[in-house]
């Protein structure tokens, strides 16, 4: 299971869960009170029998001045039952039938201890019930993504064969013209479809693979030096040491290629970047636009302006925790933004 369906199969199940069990909790509280009240009538049922024949073992009796007393209801106060009834043979005096805190406590916990067994059974019922729906509800999910990716993963084995062709033509054309700026802009267009082809790629896998041990500025000399081709205007700064990393590889320049092409992309004419580490920082820099909502830019098809199709960071993002490599972003608009990688030394 991916995180989308993790995330949709999370999310269902709280759904119908927490709902279910509020309107269960409702029902149960609402019975549990009218149970309440059941008992509370039965105790003053037999409090009213008492003040006839005076046979009460559950009861205190007091005679005390009548003082306006409310005769014949039952009275609750600090969890204790108290009820007046009339003397016949007296018109001062009257009986307050008492039931102790203790014995009220006692009946109540009794209650309490039904509902409570009766709660537990329904819960686990309606946990195993909010399961199945949940997966019941996913599987409409799972079979449009499934379909989505079986789509992507066509069209990106049928891109193979015209980028080839698209690939040796150019080659040819350049032998034949030499140098031009036209052969150069179909070079460096087929590069982009290359790299979002790469991108697409690294979107539909799920698993990282074999690690290795890299030298950091090889890699990022290289990726550099590859990126300023399809962006000439832009000043590339690099000041990397020789720092070996264990990674996999292809996974870290996917890492690499898209924060870089996404900060020569957004930047400003005749603009910069920046390539620095510190100890085990890796930071990107630049002097492009800035970012406005920098808790959104992971989020997948989140995109500030109409290029790009929004996937690049959300891919950084994945691939930077299944390698367990640290992200942070800090961005002032039409200043720049910074990305900071907290790398593992090898």
């Amino acid at each position: 299971m991916n995180r989308v369906e993790i995330e949709s199969l999370i999310k269902s199940f709280l759904l119908f869960f927490i709902s279910i069990s509020l309107l269960t909790t409702t029902i149960f509280y609402l019975q549990f009170k009218d149970d309440v009240s059941l008992v509370k009538t039965a105790i003053f049922r037999d409090m009213k029998i008492c003040s006839f024949d005076l046979k009460c073992e559950n009861f205190d009796i007091k005679f005390i001045d009548k003082n306006n007393k409310s005769l014949y209801t039952l009275h609750e106060k600090d969890d204790t039952l108290y009820s007046f009834f009339p003397i016949t043979s007296s018109d001062q005096f009257i009986m307050k039938f008492t039931l102790s805190k203790n014995k009220y406590i006692k009946k109540k916990d009794a209650i309490i201890k039904k509902y409570i067994i009766k709660y537990i059974i329904i819960s686990v019922f309606v946990l195993f019930l909010s399961l199945g729906f949940s997966f019941y509800a996913l599987n409409p999910l799972r079979e449009s993504l499934q379909l989505t990716e079986e789509f992507i993963k066509d069209i990106l084995h049928d891109f193979n064969t015209p980028i080839s062709v698209l690939r040796l033509n150019a080659r040819m054309l350049k032998l034949e013209i030499d140098e031009n700026k036209k052969v150069k802009r179909i070079e460096q267009s087929i590069d982009k479809i290359l790299s979002l082809q790469s991108n697409l790629k690294s979107y539909l896998e799920n698993n990282i693979i074999q690690s290795e041990i890299f030298n950091l500025k090889s890699v990022i000399d290289e990726r550099v030096d590859f990126i300023s081709k399809i962006f000439p205007n832009i000043n590339f700064i690099i000041d990397i040491d020789n720092s070996k990393v264990k990674y996999n590889k292809d996974a870290f320049i996917r890492i690499l290629d898209n924060l870089i092409i996404n900060a020569s992309k957004y930047n400003k004419k005749d603009g910069w970047v920046k390539i620095t580490n510190q100890n085990n920082l890796l930071i990107i820099e630049d002097s492009g636009i800035g970012i406005k909502k920098i808790k959104k830019i992971f989020s997948r098809f989140y995109k500030e302006n109409d290029r790009g199709i929004g996937i690049g960071l959300h891919i950084v993002k994945k691939l930077c925790d299944e390698l367990k490599i640290t992200i942070k972003v800090s961005s002032i608009i039409n200043k720049g933004t910074i990305f900071t990688l907290k790398l593992t030394l090898n």
